[in-house]
């Protein structure tokens, strides 16, 4: 597999999606009010690594992930939702949601959604696109994808 590059600027319980093919790509999202971190991995490695931190909102928010799903082509998509670390849905729990439903109808892919309680905790320095790696990792590691 050949990646690409991406055209977005970088700045500083999980449900069994169906089957994954080796030569698919899968972008992770770690949701936040002001930065969306991205992360990008494939099917041969199952590994994640950080894509890109989407600082923008509104609508240049969405051109901007529309313009990382168009370079990557990703076969799917992944999201953390934030809860408590008693599993308690937290503040931004419903937003988490919103927004994976909004990706799945914006660009018709199909979403997955990843406890990420821990996803903040684990990244150096709280870098979003980390997150966002942690949680795509996650979700690589948890999930049967063959």
């Amino acid at each position: 597999m050949h990646e690409r590059p991406p055209t977005a600027d970088r700045t500083a319980p999980a449900l069994s999606p169906p089957s994954l093919s080796k030569e698919e790509v899968v972008l992770g999202f770690d949701f936040g009010t002001r930065r969306v971190g991205v992360a990008v991995g494939n099917g041969v490695t199952r590994l994640a690594r950080p894509l890109a931190v989407i600082a923008d909102a509104g609508d240049v928010r969405w051109r901007r992930i529309g313009e990382l799903i168009a370079a990557w082509q990703p076969a799917r998509l992944v999201v953390g939702v934030a809860r408590h670390p008693d599993g308690a849905p937290h503040e931004l729990t419903a937003r988490c949601e919103r927004f994976a439903r909004q990706l799945a109808g914006r660009f018709r892919l199909p979403v997955a959604r990843v406890d990420e309680r821990y996803s903040s905790a684990v990244t150096a320095g709280g870098r979003d696109d980390e997150a966002a790696a942690v949680i795509l990792q996650q979700w690589f590691d948890e999930a049967t994808h063959d």
